[in-house]
């Protein structure tokens, strides 16, 4: 709209810029952010998706694979939509493999409609093959799908005599076949999958044979497969590779090597906790540096305001001898404000993408917590499935509230100084709750029913707390604290 008045009033003739000055200086004092607005394409979305999912941000992954399977549609783009079929697919498996298996023959039906690399048809029948094989062990149901689909992949990466794809669709085939009990096929197929993988995929391909050779019983074979996996500085894969060793010592009753590895698989549980705090402290520490940076571009935002209303006084005074370069200032600013918005609009994907990480790295820690918290001989006892009567001494009421209180930030320290008043078994009713317990788990504690432990609750809400809402619980009264 913009550019089309411009282009109509150098059209006109000189006496008619002059009378023009005006309405041009105070749109360009008015409107100065006014611009042409790229429109997103599908291929654009999907690459935004995977950047977002190399940074563990799986819900915003998730949510740009749906809108760019959108708008490929729209636009016929069907290369992208079975590639962000196929991406989509892989992250859902984690959580639902059917729902996997079913996106992925999607991502069939797409790319059967404008078939391109032979290569990626052989992905995605490898990927069937495993979401049928998860689905088929998951409901017990039958392995058929995942042997067709698997098979099927196997053969065409055979005719193209590509040993990564052989490699890593053997590994599917040894994957289904170990579902099936059907162990000395799955060796068979596990064997030729690590000669063949390439390094990317060795990892993979010995976890595979390693855990066959256990279902063979072919322990030594299967722990020297272990110890030549090379895991790098990589922390998971070396705390998988270390509790399988322990597994193993265990299998074999040899206590001493079972107690080294389990101290060390514990050693590297804890190095991902310490790492996650640590990523934790630096994304705070750049969230403030982005804070200090927003202030600055804002300053700056203001700056040019003046500029622009300065542009505007000199401009009303100079008239027609300043036109020319009013318009060359206005274009200017113009330039200023799109690379502004565009660094503002790569300051808030940032921003989401650091905060969606964070809430990864806060779901670990809170995992690695209860890691560390269950290893407590009491926490178990409590945690026990049981009709029996629990009881606990001084000692191991105050072993727990201690190790509460080092996981839970001194919460129960702050509870005794705000309530100086509460009873010793109001608060141990409160370190139940804190713990996550069932209320028959503490009827087992207090020996009473549940429906005592209810009131209870109730009663500790209302004459300690001084909560009247019934539909503000316990546990989120001890939140607050």
């Amino acid at each position: 709209m913009q550019k089309s008045r411009n282009f109509a009033a150098e059209s006109q003739s000189k006496h008619m810029k002059t009378r023009r000055i005006l309405p041009l200086l105070l749109m360009m004092a008015l409107l100065p952010g006014c611009r042409k607005t790229g429109q997103e394409t599908a291929s654009a979305v999907y690459e935004q998706a995977l950047a977002a999912y190399d940074c563990d941000s799986t819900h915003l992954s998730e949510q740009l694979l749906r809108r760019s399977i959108r708008l490929a549609r729209q636009e016929g783009d069907l290369h992208t939509m079975y590639l962000a079929q196929l991406q989509l697919a892989q992250s859902l498996s984690w959580g639902n493999s059917r729902a996997a298996f079913d996106m992925a023959r999607k991502a069939l039906q797409t790319y059967r409609l404008r078939p391109d690399d032979r290569r990626n048809l052989i992905i995605i029948l490898d990927y069937l093959g495993t979401y049928a094989s998860q689905c088929a062990y998951n409901e017990d149901g039958p392995f058929d799908e995942a042997l067709h689909y698997g098979g099927q992949a196997n053969r065409m990466a055979r005719e193209a005599r590509d040993t990564t794809l052989i490699s890593q669709t053997l590994t599917t085939l040894a994957n289904t076949r170990w579902a099936m009990r059907e162990y000395p096929a799955a060796l068979h197929h596990a064997r030729e999958a690590a000669r063949l993988a390439p390094p990317e995929l060795l990892f993979g391909a010995q976890q595979v044979l390693a855990r066959t050779l256990v279902s063979c019983d072919s322990l030594d074979e299967a722990e020297r497969v272990y110890r030549q996996m090379d895991y790098g500085d990589n922390v998971q894969a070396a705390y998988i590779v270390e509790s399988n060793l322990a597994k193993l010592a265990l299998r074999r009753n040899d206590t001493e090597a079972a107690a080294g590895a389990i101290d060390e698989a514990f050693s590297r549980a804890e190095e991902l906790y310490f790492n996650a705090l640590g990523q934790k402290d630096a994304y705070y520490r750049d969230a403030l540096g982005q804070t200090q940076e927003n202030e600055r571009m804002r300053y700056r935002q203001r700056l040019h305001g003046v500029l622009a209303l300065g542009a505007l006084l000199v401009g009303l005074l100079l008239a027609g001898m300043a036109v020319r370069e009013l318009r060359l200032r206005r274009r200017e600013q113009l330039r200023l404000q799109h690379e502004a918005e565009t660094e503002r609009r790569r300051h808030r994907h940032e921003e989401e993408t650091q905060a969606e990480l964070l809430r990864q790295r806060d779901a670990t820690i809170e995992f690695l917590k209860g890691f560390i918290f269950q290893r407590s001989e009491v926490v178990q006892r409590l945690s026990a499935q049981s009709s029996r009567h629990i009881a606990l001494t001084p000692q191991e009421w105050a072993e727990v509230e201690r190790t509460l209180n080092i996981l839970d930030n001194d919460r129960f320290v702050r509870l005794r100084t705000l309530y100086p008043d509460m009873r010793e078994e109001d608060v141990q009713l409160c370190i139940l709750t804190r713990l996550r317990l069932t209320n028959r788990a503490i009827g087992n504690v207090y020996a009473i029913s549940i429906s005592a432990v209810q009131h209870r609750r109730q009663k500790l809400k209302k004459e300690v707390f001084g909560e009247t809402d019934p539909d503000t619980t316990l546990e989120q009264l001890l939140d607050r604290i």
